[in-house]
């Protein structure tokens, strides 16, 4: 199924892929996304995202900027160059706020830019289906 044609997918049908270095953020925004009937799967660095996103074939990625091994946006840009994973809609979740990030985020294909202490889990999985298209 391509990700045109999700457009009615239960929640269930959901895989998300978050990308978070800090294991309690991770944890909360996880519940949230398993109590609402999504497929999470976490990734701690950056390196494990690009495994899990090649292995997982998520429907969303939720990616946080500041992360060891490799850095959000080297993440992004990866994701953009692999055929496999190019056509995942990415969302940052970050704290960083900066005009450069942000737009720099933008050009590279990220669908959104979230600030973590600005976004609580509940608002995330409401703004999940508007992403998708569901």
């Amino acid at each position: 199924m391509g990700l045109g044609e999700r457009s009615n997918t239960a929640p269930d049908e959901v895989t998300v892929l978050l990308v978070e270095d800090d294991a309690s953020v991770a944890q909360m925004y996880r519940l949230k996304l398993e109590l609402d009937g999504y497929t999470v799967h976490v990734a701690g660095d950056g390196m494990m995202a690009l495994e899990k996103a090649e292995a997982a074939r998520p429907d969303i990625i939720f990616l946080d900027l500041q992360l060891p091994k490799l850095d959000g946006m080297s993440v992004l840009e990866a994701l953009q160059r692999n055929p496999a994973t190019r056509e995942i809609p990415v969302v940052i979740l970050s704290n960083s706020t900066e005009r450069e990030l942000v737009e720099r985020g933008v050009q590279l294909g990220a669908l959104d830019h979230l600030i973590k202490n600005q976004t609580p889990p509940a608002r995330l999985s409401q703004r999940l289906r508007g992403w998708l298209g569901s």
